[in-house]
């Protein structure tokens, strides 16, 4: 498949070549993988090093599957079915901070979330694995069946596993299996003050 992204300015190719598809093998992830994912978001940048995600996962033909698999929507399901693994990513919405007593809300902790997801994903890339984040569920039996206390933040679901035929997507699905291009810099960075006139 021709990668048809280009960048604008000088970048490493991987950032162009890494992307989220939709089509998946089926195949079989083991749980030395998924802590390898897990380890590289353990070292993203965190706010007073809190550390505030949480990623709760069931790999497929486990009892834990359908716990979060029946909560996406059902155009989700109808790819997702053939990925490896599942995770639901949450974040902790307050903290303690050091030589407090009580705990407090931070406000970054969505941001230090999407950073940690985001070095899952690399990881995943570069071991040849693939992810696509999704927002495509119902929230309340996400946090129905799993369990999740009021004071954690559902973010996503990300989907995980070896790329597959596209021909194996519902038809509305393949031709829409292919890397997406990106708005050009210029139309989301501002220098000295925002700008409607640039955004998109």
């Amino acid at each position: 498949m021709t990668n048809i992204r280009q960048s604008n300015h000088d970048i490493e190719d991987f950032f162009l070549q890494r992307w989220s598809p939709r089509s998946f093998s089926a195949a079989t992830i083991d749980q030395s993988t998924l802590q390898q994912l897990f380890e590289a978001a353990r070292w993203a940048p965190s706010a007073w090093n809190s550390q505030l995600w949480r990623f709760i996962y069931a790999r497929k033909d486990t009892p834990h599957w359908d716990n979060i698999f029946s909560t996406l929507t059902e155009y989700n399901q109808s790819w997702a079915k053939d990925a490896s693994a599942l995770i639901v990513v949450i974040s902790k919405t307050n903290f303690l901070v050091p030589g407090q007593n009580t705990e407090q809300e931070l406000r970054s902790h969505a941001f230090d979330t999407g950073a940690a997801w985001s070095h899952l994903a690399i990881q995943a890339d570069l071991k040849g694995w693939k992810t696509h984040a999704i927002g495509g569920y119902d929230q309340d039996q996400v946090r129905q069946n799993l369990a999740i206390p009021e004071n954690y933040a559902i973010q996503a679901i990300i989907v995980i596993g070896k790329q597959g035929n596209k021909k194996n997507l519902p038809d509305h699905l393949q031709s829409r299996e292919f890397p997406s291009t990106r708005h050009p810099t210029e139309q989301f960075t501002y220098e000295g003050k925002f700008s409607v006139e640039t955004s998109f």
